[in-house]
């Protein structure tokens, strides 16, 4: 694409000038943005030419003043070609560098990452959840070290990002970290947050991902049955500790609540709702949607277990939560005693929730999403594979219906 510039000379108006003597100021418009600076250079009013842009006359002073602003012209052509010789876009910053003689270091991709989280960091709490910051960091830990690996450097120019480097990043994720397809993908999309800021500050000219398909692959998450809650429900534990992350999961299992909403879920956020019932009235922390969830009997026991907890007390909380890690430890070894051989997390509690607890029971799709706080019922779609059970007994009806009625 052909670069459209014009160079301008002209006398500034001066509110009080001193001595009728204005200065000189250069204008260089680059596709439609100006550079302007000034030449160091006055005239008297009467002596310029505002059509030709340059002083009128034959006075040596005259030749000496046309014969300067020349030269600052040729340093403009000058200065383009150095700029597009060195691959890099001749534009109005670019051209502003160059003219005021700025060291431009190279943007080293670590620095901006490492920067990004520090702001990130200052806004956690406020702008920012806890558990977003430690996923950048995470992808900042992954970057480094695939530049080491892929690289043997500790940090690269951002110029040097293509589309190979993403390839390989995508490779080293998922053969040297093992991480799954869809967690390489989230991790990539941490990365091309840095790469977008890069891009709208005029760093990046072309987009490295420009080509590369995101997309994440369904995965098909397999909820407790009806039976499986009831075993866990009914299991009786050597250790406090893992009857109380028993009974948080279980909660969570007839609540749809993400592990961060329900560590945070304050005992002031639940009160009486519409139908003088006592309801969960709360904000996501990932989608900041509110969410409104009526509590069913097995939930309000395993709440009033916990009202005089010292941990609940103390922090004014509804349950004492542990630690994701330790969480998915404990889980991990309730599934083990209770002989279920399903992966407990509090994403199979959600799901669980969505499923065996509401949609199985006949509750409508735009209900569940509403109490689990979802911004849009696409996202709810993935939750709400309804369960064989659930299809046999709508046949079961529907078969009931024709074996009563042989017309139809």
């Amino acid at each position: 694409m052909e670069t459209k510039m014009s160079i301008l000379f002209y006398r500034k108006k001066l509110k009080k000038p001193n001595n009728d003597l204005q200065p000189i100021h250069l204008r260089v418009t680059i596709d439609g943005k100006r550079f302007e600076v000034t030449t160091k250079r006055y005239i008297e009013s009467f002596k310029w030419s505002s059509k030709g842009g340059k002083a009128k006359g034959i006075s040596d002073e005259t030749r000496s003043t046309n014969a300067f602003l020349d030269v600052l012209k040729q340093r403009i052509y000058n200065y383009e070609k150095e700029i597009l010789k060195n691959d890099k876009i001749f534009c109005v910053e670019t051209l502003r560098e160059k003219w005021f003689g700025i060291d431009k270091r190279p943007r080293m991709l670590i620095e901006i990452f490492q920067n990004h989280n520090d702001m990130m960091g200052a806004l956690t709490g406020s702008e920012f959840a806890a558990a977003t910051l430690c996923r950048y960091k995470t992808s900042l830990g992954h970057t480094k070290s695939f530049l080491n690996w892929k690289y043997h450097v500790d940090d690269i120019d951002i110029k040097k990002l293509n589309f190979e480097f993403i390839s390989d990043y995508e490779f080293w994720l998922k053969s040297v970290r093992k991480c799954n397809h869809n967690s390489t993908i989230k991790y990539l999309s941490n990365f091309r947050k840095i790469v977008n800021k890069c891009r709208q500050l005029g760093w990046l000219e072309k987009d490295p991902f420009y080509g590369f398909k995101m997309s994440k692959r369904d995965v098909e998450r397999i909820p407790l049955t009806k039976e499986e809650i009831e075993i866990i429900a009914s299991k009786t534990f050597g250790t406090e500790r893992l009857a109380q992350v028993r009974d948080i999961f279980l909660f969570w299992c007839y609540t749809g609540l993400a592990y961060a909403d329900i560590k945070k879920l304050k005992r002031s956020e639940i009160s009486i709702g519409i139908d003088d019932t006592k309801w969960i009235f709360t904000t996501r922390e990932k989608t900041e949607t509110s969410s409104r969830i009526p509590l069913l009997p097995y939930s309000l026991r395993i709440l009033e277990q916990y009202e005089n907890h010292p941990h609940c007390i103390n922090k004014g909380t509804a349950f004492p939560v542990l630690s994701n890690q330790k969480m998915n430890s404990y889980l991990h070894e309730i599934a083990d005693v209770s002989g279920i051989q399903k992966k407990l997390t509090f994403h199979i509690a959600r799901h669980t929730f969505a499923t065996t607890i509401t949609l199985t029971n006949g509750v409508p799709i735009e209900t569940v999403s509403k109490m689990l706080g979802h911004k849009s019922i696409k996202t709810t779609q993935m939750y709400s594979k309804i369960l064989d059970m659930k299809v046999s007994e709508d046949m079961q009806k529907l078969r009931e219906k024709f074996e009563g009625n042989p017309s139809k």
